[in-house]
């Protein structure tokens, strides 16, 4: 992985943390707008992991694929992610 790892373990630390709230949110029966604000907030961070990794990764491993069937199975993998991603 070419994305910084101690920025991205800080991310998903953070997100492991939202969730732990969350859960405990929903073992204390709390309001549900409230349970609601906080998983958009988990996704959030855990989209923004998602986008650091890919960045470097498109940066990196694409852009310094040296075989031609290499880069194009890369730029394949891409497609591939980000039609998951936009559905």
């Amino acid at each position: 992985m070419k994305a910084n790892p101690d920025e991205i373990l800080l991310l998903l630390k953070t997100a492991k943390g939202q969730i732990d709230g969350i859960i405990k949110m929903v073992e204390d029966d709390r309001y549900c707008i409230d349970i609601s604000h906080q998983v958009m907030a988990a996704e959030a961070v855990l989209q923004k992991a998602n986008r650091e990794i890919l960045t470097a990764h498109l940066k990196h491993c694409v852009k310094n694929a040296t075989d031609p069937d290499d880069k194009e199975k890369k730029v394949d993998e891409l497609v591939a992610l980000l039609s998951k991603i936009l559905n």
